[in-house]
């Protein structure tokens, strides 16, 4: 069904009015917490996996003065690698779980109600000592399981919309969302959370990009089922929502 481009209502109009909440309608159902959803992704064992180091945090940095100098930067410096410890640092920053609550584990970006929906890949043209290839990041066991190998830069920027930057960035996180997670609780309303717990996770990527030297561009346009087929995902349980590309900024 085409949007509806005249003034009246289209198919965003209509998910945000449906997913209101109002007083007289927000309950009558309750949790089935014999099917919650796991918590954590976890691939076959069979999978090569490669534990991060430390995150490496190059020195204290005055918060307000990361605020006025983030940047979106478009341009980086192809022939330079990115150090593993950085990007272990940027995967800390964005997903790293900072403290366990028994049954319930807390992360550096906050998530309705807990969930934790979002998934995160990253694809490593050049990160020292990483092979080329997409992984998976578990938060849990603070480490990379190899999904893909082989140079993904052309074909990530061509589901980009084009966006060549994304070949000369060391490093582009994707972004992904295991819907059930938080339909669980939300329903429908779930996809209302999902993009803003991806919005939350991708400034923590920003900040802790620009304390660290390092540049960093969010990506919103892109095409979807070329980006789910790339991660191997099908784009319905589990989608595509954001991505952003990582790297030396150019002339550093």
């Amino acid at each position: 069904m085409k949007e509806d481009t005249k003034g009246g209502y289209g198919i965003g109009d209509r998910f945000h009015r449906e997913t209101k909440y109002a007083a007289d309608t927000i309950g009558g159902y309750g949790l089935d917490w014999e099917n919650m959803p796991a918590p954590y992704k976890d691939y076959p064992a069979s999978l090569a996996t490669i534990a991060l180091p430390e995150p490496a945090i190059p020195h204290p940095e005055n918060v307000w003065e990361v605020f006025l100098k983030r940047r979106s930067m478009r341009s980086f410096s192809r022939a330079r690698t990115l150090p593993f410890g950085l990007l272990s640092s940027m995967l800390w920053a964005t997903q790293g779980i900072t403290a366990d609550k028994g049954e319930w584990s807390f992360r550096t970006a906050p998530s309705a109600g807990g969930l934790y929906p979002i998934e995160t890949y990253v694809f490593a043209r050049a990160v020292e000592g990483l092979e080329e290839g997409i992984y998976h990041f578990r938060p849990h066991a603070f480490d990379l399981e190899l999904i893909r190998r082989g140079n993904f830069s052309p074909a990530l920027a061509n589901a980009a919309l084009g966006q060549t930057m994304i070949r000369d960035a060391q490093a582009t996180f994707l972004w992904t969302a295991l819907v059930s997670r938080s339909k669980w609780k939300y329903r429908q309303r779930a996809y209302r959370y999902i993009y803003m717990d991806a919005g939350h996770i991708a400034q923590n990527l920003y900040l802790a990009g620009c304390a660290a030297g390092l540049g960093v561009c969010a990506v919103g346009a892109f095409f979807d089922d070329e980006a789910n087929d790339l991660i191997g995902i099908d784009g319905k349980e589990e989608i595509t929502v954001y991505l952003a590309c990582v790297g030396v900024p150019e002339g550093r």
